[in-house]
């Protein structure tokens, strides 16, 4: 449970440069943007791995019993929560995390102005909901209460950074994923970026459903629908 508890502390402390612009600017100041993404993304990545394997050695402790609805939800919410990671990275947003650096919002942004947080939100509470043990509560509790609160925070830098812009660019979208177009006040977007993003998780849960998950994870999702 310590190596965990290390693990997540270390998870959360490299997630949080991007938000402090300060610290963030500095390095890239010290070693350029191009040294800094393959670093912060060597290092993310060695976290991420670090995580889950301290969580597989946290003792095995039933929550719940399974029920088939379980297996469904996370069959919805688990590609659906890739899809919006994926679109959200790819997809040029000044208003939350992305990849890409222009300023005029894509498609994206019609669903939620924060896709890459709500997507890991859902994904994550997918997990979480098939998985009725305590260190799959710790592990996927832990991603989606991490990413839960930091749409806040997004939020906050997204109006500081836009300042008189931000009422404007704000109107086209909502926070919560489809609120805006549920209730008439943001209509639907569609553009290649989004397109990109839907055949990249098409292709990926293929791969994981078929045999991917199985091979990383040993877990095959196919027999929860058993």
């Amino acid at each position: 449970m310590q190596e965990f508890a290390a693990a997540f502390a270390v998870f959360i402390a490299l997630h949080s440069i991007p938000a402090i612009p300060a610290l963030r600017s500095r390095i890239i100041g010290i070693v350029g943007r191009p040294v800094y993404f393959v670093i912060y993304s060597i290092a993310s990545t060695a976290a991420l791995v670090w995580v889950f394997h301290a969580a597989l050695i946290v003792d095995y402790i039933p929550l719940w019993d399974f029920q088939p609805w379980q297996a469904i939800a996370t069959f919805v919410l688990a590609p659906l929560g890739t899809f919006l990671v994926i679109a959200g990275l790819l997809s040029d947003n000044p208003l939350s995390i992305s990849l890409a650096r222009g300023s005029t919002p894509g498609a994206v942004v019609s669903i939620t102005r924060h896709p890459v947080l709500w997507g890991f939100f859902l994904w994550a509470i997918g997990h979480m909901i098939v998985n009725g043990d305590l260190r799959s509560l710790l592990l996927f509790g832990g991603f989606a209460l991490f990413a839960i609160a930091s749409v806040p925070m997004a939020e906050k830098r997204a109006r500081r950074r836009l300042g008189a812009g931000w009422a404007t660019v704000a109107a086209s979208t909502s926070n919560v994923p489809l609120l805006g177009v549920l209730t008439g006040t943001v209509r639907p977007g569609f553009d290649k970026r989004l397109g990109v993003a839907a055949l990249v998780t098409a292709a990926l849960t293929t791969w994981l459903l078929v045999a991917g998950h199985s091979y990383l994870f040993g877990a095959d999702p196919f027999f929860l629908l058993g």
